[in-house]
């Protein structure tokens, strides 16, 4: 059994407004767990990647069928776009806490020049009753001047109604591929110190990956850091400083896999998961099952407020 866990930032630590620790509150200790950790399903992925996303289970094309695993599995939450969250959430509304993400892309172009429009506001968060906002940045696009002011705005709006932000942060770009790739240690742990630094309150991140052909490509001294990934992740976490971290679930993996990326990531500091693929993709037997184990991993990594 590796260390023990690293311990994450407190309620108080974290200097929230009124609003913003209410809602983390339902979140974190009235929702999932329960215990101060999170365990978040997010659907966000048909407008991202397509509906090639659910072939493997086309069951879960229907979104009733993604809230109902959220509902049944015993998420912390279910995070996904305005269209969705209009047209299903009010079934379900007090049953499952609801993440609205507000900007999004396909991937039909380049990630280049990657950048993520608007496509709903805060105003129509409170309006469907989410506990909490998510904004996808992309750290190191060309476009990440115009990201990062769009950002800024909704964290301003955030501020004013005491909504938590959850900021997906994502190293892309041409720039990026020619630093070690969007995985790389140096990438991953930019994109987490760049969403603390404007205003995150929660950050998605997808776990630091070794590639020996790429690595010398990093920025000194990342191009010559020996680490494992419990010790990469650690260092993401500790770059995130006051913030809340969650680890991505990425492409369907086997079952060991994914139990193991989740005790890493837990183990790492992080205050939970935001498994989507990873859970929609099996059928609902198999699904119901691992959202099962994720609950007993996650039994073992309580915070008190």
């Amino acid at each position: 059994m590796i260390a023990a866990a690293t311990r994450r930032p407190t309620f108080d630590e974290m200097q929230l407004s009124t609003g913003k620790r209410t809602r983390l509150h339902r979140l974190l200790y009235e929702h999932g767990p329960a215990n101060g950790t999170l365990m978040i399903l997010p659907i966000d992925q048909g407008l991202e990647h397509g509906p090639v996303d659910f072939f493997d289970n086309p069951d879960s094309v229907d979104t009733d069928w993604i809230y109902r695993l959220a509902v049944e599995g015993n998420f912390s939450a279910i995070a996904l776009h305005v269209g969705l969250a209009q047209r299903y959430q009010r079934a379900y509304a007090g049953k499952v806490p609801l993440i609205l993400k507000i900007n999004g892309k396909t991937n039909i172009p380049s990630d280049d020049d990657a950048f993520s429009p608007l496509t709903s506001s805060v105003e129509d968060a409170i309006r469907l009753g989410a506990d909490a906002v998510g904004y996808t940045l992309y750290v190191g696009s060309p476009a990440q001047s115009d990201d990062i002011m769009q950002c800024n705005e909704v964290r301003r709006e955030c501020e004013r109604y005491g909504m938590p932000l959850v900021i997906w942060s994502y190293p892309r770009g041409a720039a990026i591929k020619t630093k070690g790739g969007q995985d790389s240690l140096y990438a991953v742990d930019y994109a987490a110190r760049v969403a603390l630094e404007i205003g995150a309150d929660i950050i998605k991140l997808n776990q630091p990956k070794y590639n020996a052909a790429t690595a010398s490509q990093q920025p000194k001294p990342y191009d010559t850091l020996p680490f494992d990934e419990l010790d990469a992740l650690r260092r993401v976490v500790r770059s995130a400083g006051r913030c809340l971290v969650l680890v991505s679930g990425g492409s369907k993996m086997g079952d060991e896999d994914t139990i193991h990326k989740a005790h890493v990531a837990m183990q790492a500091g992080c205050v939970g998961l935001i498994f989507g693929r990873n859970m929609w993709q099996r059928d609902w037997s198999d699904a119901t099952k691992m959202a099962g184990r994720m609950h007993e991993l996650l039994k073992g990594y309580s915070q008190e407020e």
